[in-house]
C-alpha cells in the first residue's frame, strides 16, 4: 500500500504544476474592467506583422487605452473565468473582454492601414467607445 502511495504521490507532483500553468494569468478585471486579448502563435506569419506594424504603438492609441492587451497562445493557458462565444482558432483573433465576457471579436490582421478602423467600429458596436472615437 506504501508503493502505492508513493507513486500516486510522485505523480501528483508531476501533474500539479502543468495544471497551476494552465489556468494562466489573472487579468485584473478591477483595474480595467475592458481589456483585449490577442490570441496569436509563435509560428504565426500575420501575427509577428502586427507585432512590427500595430504592437508599439497600441497602449499609446485610443483602442489601446481604452482596452489595455494582453496576449495568450492559442493553445493556451488561458486565464481563468473568461466566458468566450467560442474557442479561438484563427490567429490572431483580437477579443474584447468586459470583465472576462466577450463583446467582440476581429479574427485575422486585416493589415496596417485597416486595424485601427475594424477595431474601434467593434469597440463602437461593445458600448465601449462613441461613435465619434471610431472617425
Amino acid at each position: 500500500m506504501s508503493r502505492r502511495l508513493a507513486i500516486l504521490s510522485a505523480l501528483s507532483l508531476a501533474i500539479l504544476p502543468g495544471l497551476a500553468r494552465a489556468q494562466g494569468p489573472a487579468p485584473d478585471w478591477q483595474a480595467h474592467p475592458w481589456q483585449m486579448m490577442m490570441v496569436g502563435s509563435d509560428s504565426c506569419h500575420y501575427c509577428r506583422r502586427w507585432q512590427a506594424e500595430i504592437g508599439p504603438g497600441y497602449a499609446a492609441s485610443v483602442a489601446g487605452r481604452a482596452a489595455p492587451l494582453f496576449q495568450v497562445d492559442v493553445d493556451g493557458p488561458y486565464p481563468d473565468g473568461l466566458a468566450l462565444d467560442r474557442r479561438p482558432r484563427i490567429t490572431p483573433s483580437f477579443i474584447l473582454l468586459s470583465q472576462g465576457t466577450e463583446r467582440g471579436r476581429v479574427e485575422g490582421y486585416v493589415g496596417q492601414a485597416h486595424f485601427y478602423p475594424v477595431l474601434t467600429a467593434m469597440m463602437a458596436r461593445a458600448g465601449l467607445l462613441s461613435a465619434d472615437a471610431v472617425r
